[in-house]
């Protein structure tokens, strides 16, 4: 499973460089470390602050999530998945999504703000969800989607998604790997 979601990523990131490289797309437009860094906290934060509304908003559904994410993390440490190798899973999925479907997908899309809905419908669909009851899910995938996308739209830049997305996804796997010492 790690091996599969590792070339996953891997390919994603790969698809996403040559695409951008070919049709000319950038990854960072206008350097600017102040505004990135502020649009990087703004987004960790912001996935922070709304799976906490999730959590409140949608109780039940927030719960099925998080026993599906408890069953992955069953199986990543069944399967002997350790944290060096989730770290590195969370910045390969980092970059490569933020590649793909930001620098790559979004600018494809007709750009702007379409651009942005349209990415995070493609991103959402491509994260199902096996119980309907964690319906939450996708809906914060999307809404994630959409702060990711409007991220790039706004600053021209990957680099706050892309550090936003791995540090969201590396604390969600070390939680997961640690949920079996907390048993």
């Amino acid at each position: 499973m790690f091996r599969f979601f590792l070339l996953l990523q891997l390919g994603l990131l790969l698809i996403g460089l040559v695409w951008m490289e070919l049709a000319g797309y950038s990854a960072l437009q206008n350097p600017n470390p102040l505004r990135d860094t502020l649009a990087f906290f703004l987004l960790f934060f912001g996935l922070m602050g709304l799976e906490r509304l999730f959590s409140w908003l949608f109780p039940q559904s927030f719960r099925a999530a998080e026993a599906l994410h408890g069953q992955l993390g069953a199986v990543m440490r069944a399967q002997g998945v350790n944290h060096h190798q989730a770290l590195l899973l969370a910045v390969v999925s980092g970059v490569g999504e933020e590649v793909f479907f930001r620098g790559a997908l979004q600018n494809a899309l007709w750009g702007g703000w379409l651009g942005v809905l349209l990415q995070a419908v493609v991103f959402t669909a491509l994260h199902p969800v096996p119980d309907r009851k964690a319906w939450s899910y996708p809906l914060f995938i999307f809404v994630g989607g959409l702060l990711f996308g409007a991220s790039y739209l706004l600053t021209g830049s990957l680099i706050p998604g892309i550090l936003a997305h791995y540090l969201h996804n590396a604390r969600g796997f070390y939680q997961l790997l640690e949920q079996e010492k907390a048993v």
